[in-house]
C-alpha cells in the first residue's frame, strides 16, 4: 500500500525553475504548496548512483533530511538501445563542458555513435524518469515513467530542453522539439511518472 501525502507543503528537491512551476502547477488541485531547493539554500548532493532511482533517491532523501519537509525528486535520461541504453544516467554529463552544459554537442555525440556502431534506422529509444518521494522518517516511495520512441537525425525544433531535438515519440511526426511545451508536458516520461505519483500519494 502506498503511503499517502498527508501535508500541505512538499519541499521539490530541484533548482530548476521549470520544473518546480510544472510540479507546482500539477499539485495546486490538492491543496499544496510547493517550495524548491533553491529557496531553502540547499545544495545540489553529488549524484553517483548507476541507476535513474538510485539518484533520485539521494536527491530526495538529502533534502527530506536536511528541512525535515517530504520531499519530491526526480531523474530522467534518455536511453538509446543501440548504444546499449546510453547514456541514460548519464545523459546530462554527456553534455558537460568547462563552460556549462552543450546539449547540441551531447546530441551530436549520441548521432555519431549510433553511425559508428552501423545500427539500422529506426533507433529505437524512450526518456525514462523516475519519481521519488521521500519522508524524514526514511520511507519513501518510487514511480517510474516512460516515453517510447526514436532518435531522428538531423536535430528538429527549437522547443523544450536536452535532447527533445532528436528525439521522436511514438505514435507522432514530430521531435519533442517541435512539439509544443503543453503537449509534450501531457504525454511525456515525467506525466507518464507524475499521472502514477499523484494516483499513488494524493488520489
Amino acid at each position: 500500500m502506498t503511503r499517502r501525502f498527508q501535508g500541505d507543503r512538499l519541499l521539490v528537491a530541484t533548482h530548476n525553475k521549470g520544473k518546480l512551476e510544472e510540479i507546482a502547477d500539477l499539485l495546486k488541485p490538492y491543496g499544496v504548496s510547493v517550495v524548491g531547493a533553491a529557496e531553502m539554500n540547499l545544495p545540489e548532493p553529488v549524484e553517483d548512483g548507476t541507476t535513474f532511482v538510485e539518484n533520485a533517491r539521494t536527491k530526495a532523501h538529502a533534502a527530506a533530511r536536511a528541512t525535515g519537509l517530504p520531499a519530491l525528486s526526480d531523474d530522467s535520461g534518455i536511453e538509446i538501445d543501440a548504444l546499449d541504453k546510453a547514456p541514460g544516467v548519464y545523459t546530462a554529463d554527456w553534455a558537460e563542458t568547462p563552460n556549462g552544459r552543450d546539449f547540441v554537442m551531447a546530441m551530436t555525440k549520441s548521432h555519431d555513435k549510433l553511425v559508428q556502431s552501423g545500427a539500422p534506422q529506426p533507433w529505437t529509444a524512450r526518456f525514462c524518469c523516475t519519481l521519488v518521494l521521500a519522508w524524514p522518517d526514511g520511507h519513501d516511495e518510487v514511480f517510474p515513467g516512460v516515453m517510447e520512441g526514436q532518435v531522428v537525425w538531423p536535430m528538429r525544433g527549437d522547443q523544450g530542453h536536452g535532447y527533445d531535438p532528436i528525439f521522436q515519440p511514438q505514435g507522432y511526426d514530430v521531435t519533442f522539439g517541435e512539439m509544443d511545451r503543453w503537449e509534450k508536458n501531457r504525454i511525456s516520461h515525467r506525466a507518464d511518472a507524475f499521472r502514477k505519483f499523484v494516483a499513488g500519494c494524493f488520489a
